[in-house]
């Protein structure tokens, strides 16, 4: 199982999506920031690092808004998705197709990565 975190980034009544680059597996869906724990790596250190890998940003990481494990065809994945707050910088697209801050009443606009399907049915009840 491949250990994953996510960033959940508010601005007040709106949160952070990505769009996924259209090469990569699961390509041009929607997901929140983040990616795999590499090795000797904690969560929030791998966390820190992917949004400022993707996005150009230092975040604050808070406390675990959901976890989540889900099987794709190709990967078995344990998502742990942080609520968490931009300390520094301007999100950039340095990785992904598009960002975009939606309300909970617009998930619907987009198509998510699968494994993301519960954490946005808790969103929508927020």
């Amino acid at each position: 199982m491949t250990e994953v975190v996510a960033a959940l980034i508010w601005d007040e009544n709106r949160f952070m999506i990505c769009q996924r680059p259209a090469h990569k597996a699961r390509g041009s869906l929607w997901e929140f920031v983040g990616g795999k724990v590499e090795p000797g790596e904690s969560k929030e250190e791998a966390l820190i690092r992917e949004c400022r890998e993707e996005l150009g940003v230092t975040v604050e990481v808070g406390d675990v808004f959901m976890e989540v494990t889900h099987q794709y065809p190709d990967i078995t994945v344990h998502l742990t998705l942080f609520s968490a707050s931009i300390r520094e910088g301007v999100p950039q697209k340095l990785e992904h197709q598009d960002i975009r801050w939606i309300t909970a009443e617009e998930i619907g606009k987009f198509s998510f990565c699968p494994a993301d399907t519960e954490i946005l049915e808790k969103l929508k009840k927020q």
